[in-house]
């Protein structure tokens, strides 16, 4: 994720005072007309790094559970789901006012297969055939570490994540670390970790749990 100010897009409740506003916006190869408001990443649309990974990712698992980290006000998500209607989305984020758009948007597309909730709300019995996420890069290292290793081992056998990061933020050096510190913690599982594309100021790092044999 970018570069949000001193309301925090990551705060549970954004200080700022609800006031939703129209937004329209192309996901899916369609022109949506949705919702926003302020407190939440990216409110005013679709920002740089998530256009790259709707644009770059592969086509996500038609079935099973899909997940998106950090949800903001849907854009992956509501991709996820318009792509993939036989499956189930999941998108995560700690900001109540994030996962109300995102469930509310999503309803206004018609799509019923969106459940958008506090990370812990997700079960943990859940395993993902495709994460997507443009990850909050700005609340930390140590946090983004913490929210990538509670989420990518979630990764069912076969299941690929793409996270999309910006190169002057990290994406190289993140790279390095989730490969050394998969291969250390599940060192049974095959996990392995690449850089799939790169777009400009961009790279999509690709996670692959491999099929069980």
């Amino acid at each position: 994720m970018g570069t949000q100010g001193a309301d925090h897009y990551f705060s549970p409740q954004p200080a700022t005072p609800l006031k939703r506003r129209p937004l329209t916006v192309f996901l899916a190869g369609a022109e949506r007309r949705l919702q926003t408001a302020g407190g939440i990443f990216s409110p005013d649309g679709v920002d740089k790094g998530t256009t790259v990974l709707l644009n770059g990712a592969p086509p996500p698992s038609p079935e099973g559970h899909l997940l998106d980290i950090g949800c903001g006000w849907g854009p992956v998500a509501l991709t996820l789901a318009l792509r993939s209607p036989g499956a189930t989305v999941h998108a995560v984020d700690v900001n109540q006012r994030s996962i109300d758009l995102t469930n509310d948007n999503a309803a206004a597309l018609g799509l019923a297969n969106v459940r958008a909730s506090t990370p812990d709300a997700v079960d943990p019995a859940v395993r993902f055939n495709t994460i997507w996420s443009n990850p909050p890069i700005r609340v930390g290292k140590s946090e983004l570490h913490s929210i990538l290793l509670m989420w990518l081992p979630r990764l069912a056998a076969g299941g690929t994540a793409y996270l999309v990061v910006q190169k002057n933020l990290g994406s190289d050096s993140l790279q390095r670390w989730l490969a050394g510190e998969l291969a250390e913690r599940y060192p049974d599982a095959g996990f392995t970790v690449s850089r799939d594309s790169t777009h400009k100021a961009f790279r999509i790092l690709k996670v692959l749990r491999p099929a069980a044999v």
